[in-house]
């Protein structure tokens, strides 16, 4: 009689899926108790700055393809959108950088506390939420916006393969100092390596990134 791997490869694999989503729950709810308090005074700081709203709200695409509201702390002044659109019209360096990665090195929208928070990464701590809804992973590719969509070209159902995460390769191997094409790299590569080891591995690289904030501005 002959049998078939298949099965149980697909039985462990789903295993080793359900463990790194109950590892999520786990850790997401742990650190919500033990930061609540550091959370709210940086809430109002935010709010004392400029009286504007203490978390951003933008739409990014999940899981599946699916759209959902991914939750940062603002870090930016109010007029952003106006601030650099103008920036963009006049400064055609500035332009050509934005197109090259949607980022800005001297990003003249992001306010002095909002610099401190990128820097440190604590500008994420809301996407704890994100994951507690099953949104996101604390693992994963960074969500993306539909402008991004074509830059990954026929790698695109890799990143929708799996949830995007608050941590993950691109942002333990260089984060904003990488290349669009190898952090798409880096993207489809999870999708394939996906698992509790390889869950393990990145959470255990992300507390040396954040420290060292190595790629983040």
């Amino acid at each position: 009689m002959r049998y078939s791997a298949t099965k149980p490869r697909k039985l462990a694999h789903q295993l080793s899926l359900d463990l790194c989503r109950f590892l999520d729950i786990l850790i997401a709810l742990s650190v919500l108790i033990f930061i609540a308090p550091l959370m709210l005074a940086i809430a109002m700081m935010i709010r004392a700055q400029d009286g504007g709203p203490a978390l951003f709200r933008q739409s990014r695409i999940g899981e599946g393809g699916k759209a959902f509201k991914c939750l940062k702390f603002r870090t930016m002044v109010i007029d952003a959108e106006a601030r650099l659109n103008a920036l963009l019209d006049r400064d055609p360096e500035a332009r050509k950088e934005w197109e090259a990665d949607h980022k800005l090195r001297k990003d003249p929208r992001i306010t002095a506390l909002g610099a401190f928070l990128r820097k440190s990464s604590l500008d994420e701590l809301p996407q704890l939420f994100n994951v507690l809804k099953g949104e996101m992973s604390l693992v994963g590719p960074r969500p993306i916006v539909a402008a991004e969509v074509p830059r990954y070209g026929r790698w695109f159902p890799y990143y929708c393969a799996v949830k995007p995460g608050v941590t993950g390769l691109w942002q333990v191997n260089g984060r904003n100092d990488v290349s669009y094409h190898r952090r798409v790299a880096m993207d489809v590569l999870y999708a394939k390596t996906i698992g509790v080891r390889r869950y393990v591995q990145i959470m255990a690289a992300t507390v040396p990134a954040v420290l060292m904030r190595s790629g983040s501005y």
